[in-house]
């Protein structure tokens, strides 16, 4: 996929605020040109400057490229302290987060090997995106049903449904019900720059 092609879609500026300093920082600490990093990212260098200036907003998949590629997590992006690693996460302390059309909650600490996180993925949103990156994924629908396409298999998940799979397997994310599917999910972090999330829109029906 080249950086012409279509980009992932970005959220309003106002639902990430504190995500902009921090893509430069870290990716300087990477030390990854702003042509390196959006070449691994699938962007080109404009878009990635406009993230890093706080003119656009990363989706939430695009977080989990950036931070694959910067080799750090999800929560050092959005600024939170990687040094605060409490075993128990508590439920008032869970900042809802909006990103791509997705809502999130950080469900374990910041800093560690694996992101975990409560995902509410509202009917129609990112369908139509395709995601292949190294490591693994484990989801398990908690309310909804989910449609996940592995490959070129779909699976239908209900309440109490779960999977586990290598994430080099393209894939693909949607709700099958109107309200939407809420689920708990967790990922592998790669602690490398060079691990990347390819992210873009794929042609034909969604999944």
């Amino acid at each position: 996929m080249s950086s012409s092609e279509t980009e992932p879609r970005d959220v309003p500026v106002e639902a990430l605020p504190a995500v902009a300093p921090q893509l430069r920082a870290l990716r300087r600490r990477a030390s990854l040109t702003l042509e390196a990093a959006a070449r691994q990212a699938r962007l080109s260098p404009a878009h990635l400057s406009r993230l890093e200036t706080g003119q656009r907003q990363p989706s939430l998949p695009m977080l989990l490229s950036l931070a694959r590629i910067y080799g750090t997590t999800v929560s050092e992006l959005l600024g939170e302290s990687a040094a605060d690693r409490d075993a128990v996460v508590r439920a008032a302390d869970m900042e809802p987060t909006a990103a791509g059309g997705w809502t999130y909650w950080q469900a374990g600490a910041a800093g560690r090997g694996m992101q975990a996180l409560r995902v509410h993925v509202p009917h129609g949103s990112q369908g139509d995106i395709v995601r292949v990156h190294p490591g693994e994924e484990w989801l398990y629908v908690l309310k909804g049903r989910l449609r996940l396409r592995l490959g070129d298999t779909l699976h239908r998940l209900s309440p109490g449904d779960s999977a586990h799979f290598d994430s080099l397997t393209p894939h693909r994310i949607a709700a099958q019900d109107p309200d939407g599917v809420e689920l708990l999910f967790v990922h592998t972090l790669l602690q490398s720059p060079t691990a990347v999330l390819c992210l873009g829109p794929t042609h034909g029906e969604t999944p």
